[in-house]
């Protein structure tokens, strides 16, 4: 589904802290002064600029550090309707102390029907009619607010910054609208901006190319499930975004789902990896060259 969100809309859910930070302001004098200028900014991009927030959910399960997504709607097996899946490969936690975490834990495994089913029998005659569920997220900034402002460096700044701000907004308020009405896992939630800020919300978002989920190269597998091209996202050829201003990623629901990081991994795991994204190694090793 494609979301257009008015900047007016989302100028409650920026994150200002991250904001302050690109500009390495600290003083609270000045941060209040630069979240003033920012704000009047914004007023002059009503109605020129927008955000934009696309989303799918799919049904799901994990098949050891894969998660499988269905494409399709779930049919019990009379002959039709038979889903075709596409594997999300993720990365676990080699390091540190356990548990060694992976973004499939939190969704449930595959569960067989039939113990005793043979083994040439199609793929949706083993899965349970109700399997978990996980949605697929893309959020971006107009274009223009990458390029509209060349003549001036302070407003080219300014409106780059802001961009990035108004992509991570809508991601918020979409993940909001997921979870209490699109998916409605979380109707009752009752949450204060300030405290979905803080992640206080049931389930995670996590983002391609952060922590958790380091290959940035994944935004080819959501550009096939989800077509990104919808909000005006192009990928380059190591799979970053285009527009800048954008974020893409996951959401789970799983109430004991959180943020972790991947760290380091041995060649062990970077040579399974490749086998299971079907991607050559040594290409697999340049988009992973950070956690080697």
């Amino acid at each position: 589904m494609k979301l257009v969100y008015d900047i007016s809309e989302l100028i409650p859910y920026i994150n200002w802290p991250y904001f302050f930070f690109a500009w390495q302001v600290k003083e609270p004098s000045e941060r209040d002064r630069l979240q003033q200028e920012a704000c009047a900014f914004l007023q002059q991009l009503e109605g020129k600029y927008h955000a934009y927030g696309l989303f799918e959910l799919f049904d799901a399960y994990s098949d050891g550090d894969d998660i499988v997504v269905l494409r399709g709607e779930w049919r019990e097996v009379r002959g039709e309707g038979i889903p075709q899946t596409q594997k999300v490969p993720c990365l676990r936690q080699q390091q540190g102390n356990p548990p060694y975490l992976c973004l499939a834990d939190f969704i449930s495994p595959l569960e067989k029907t039939v113990a005793s089913a043979p083994q040439d029998i199609s793929l949706a005659s083993h899965l349970s009619p109700l399997t978990s569920k996980m949605a697929l997220f893309a959020s971006s900034a107009s274009l223009g607010l990458e390029t509209d402002f060349d003549s001036d460096p302070y407003k080219k700044m300014m409106a780059q910054l802001l961009a990035d701000r108004l992509a991570e907004a809508a991601a918020e308020r979409m993940h909001e609208q997921v979870r209490k009405e699109y998916w409605g896992y979380a109707k009752d939630e009752n949450l204060s901006i300030p405290d979905m800020l803080v992640e206080k919300f049931q389930g995670i978002r996590p983002a391609v190319g952060y922590p958790s989920l380091p290959d940035t190269s994944l935004n080819f597998v959501l550009d096939n499930l989800i077509d990104m091209k919808q909000i005006g996202i192009r990928l380059t050829e190591s799979g970053a975004m285009k527009p800048h201003a954008s974020v893409s990623g996951l959401m789970l629901a799983h109430p004991e789902a959180r943020y972790f990081s991947i760290g380091k991994i041995g060649e062990d795991q970077l040579r399974d990896y490749a086998h299971r994204r079907g991607i050559p190694l040594e290409l697999c090793r340049k988009f992973l060259a950070a956690n080697l």
